[in-house]
C-alpha cells in the first residue's frame, strides 16, 4: 500500500471571512500566505489551515493557466480542529485568550499527560491548543 506523510489541509468554513481573519490573525496570530475573496491559506507549523467562505466551493473551480480543478466541496456545522503547542506555553495561552475575551470552554488533562484548552473561533468552531502527550505520535 502507498505510504501516507501526514495531514497537509485543514478546513474551516466561515460565514465571514474579514472576521475569521481577524480572530485567526490577531487571536491566534497567524500569518497569511495566500487569500481571496473566497479562501485564506495560514501556514501552521508544516500543516495548512484554509477557511474557506460558506458556499464558496460547492461549484468546481476551475484554476487559472491550464492548472486544473477543485472539485467541489463544503462542510457544515461547528468542526473541530487541535493545535498543538509547547507544554511550557499552555499557561501563556489562557493568558492570551482571556486577555482577548476569548472564553476557555474546557480544559482536559489526558492520561499520557497532555493538557487542552478548547475555546471557539467567531463561527462556533470549536478550537483546541494541546501540549505533547496526547497520542502516541505527539
Amino acid at each position: 500500500m502507498p505510504r501516507l506523510n501526514g495531514v497537509l489541509e485543514t478546513i474551516l468554513y466561515t460565514r465571514d471571512m474579514a472576521r475569521a481573519r481577524d480572530f485567526f490573525e490577531n487571536v491566534m496570530g497567524l500569518i497569511p500566505h495566500t487569500a481571496d475573496h473566497r479562501f485564506t491559506a495560514y501556514s501552521v507549523g508544516w500543516n495548512m489551515l484554509l477557511l474557506f467562505a460558506d458556499g464558496e466551493t460547492r461549484e468546481t473551480v476551475e484554476l487559472p493557466n491550464g492548472m486544473g480543478t477543485i472539485p467541489p466541496h463544503d462542510g457544515s456545522g461547528r468542526q473541530h480542529i487541535a493545535l498543538a503547542i509547547d507544554r511550557d506555553q499552555l499557561h501563556a495561552w489562557a493568558d492570551h485568550l482571556d486577555a482577548r475575551g476569548v472564553p476557555i470552554e474546557g480544559r482536559t488533562h489526558w492520561p499520557r499527560g497532555a493538557e487542552s484548552l478548547y475555546f471557539r473561533d467567531p463561527d462556533g468552531h470549536l478550537l483546541e491548543v494541546v501540549t505533547p502527550g496526547i497520542w502516541p505520535n505527539y
